[in-house]
């Protein structure tokens, strides 16, 4: 089985910083993209940062201010959130596919979520 842990998250004012970390854990072969998606209530999922081995992604309205990395060896993500904004206020998503065994079997998993909250 494959588990996703995320931490990090909490109350800033505007113009703070927050990290969020995304570890994966369990029957994990191999991590193809490690993702962070925000959600507020009643609008739909979006992408924030994706990262592969081929490089990184963002949505339009974080680019500049955050940055995506990963440890390999230790499976896990990490979001550093600068310069933020109240419009950033959402619950932010892991999510991480790749494989569980050499056979190639897939996952595709997602965290429970963590809050954001920026003040203005």
């Amino acid at each position: 089985q494959v588990q996703v842990v995320e931490s990090g998250g909490g109350s800033v004012q505007a113009g703070g910083s927050l990290r969020l970390s995304c570890s994966v854990s369990g029957s994990v072969f191999r991590i193809n993209s490690m993702g962070w998606y925000r959600q507020a209530p009643g609008k739909q999922r979006e992408l924030v940062a994706l990262i592969t081995d081929a490089g990184t992604r963002y949505g339009d309205s974080v680019k500049g201010r955050f940055t995506i990395s990963r440890d390999n060896a230790k499976n896990t993500m990490y979001l550093q959130m600068d310069n933020l904004k109240p419009d950033d206020t959402d619950t932010y998503y892991c999510n991480a596919d790749g494989f569980r065994d050499a056979d190639y079997n897939s996952f595709d998993i997602w965290g429970q979520g963590t809050q954001v909250t920026v003040s203005s």
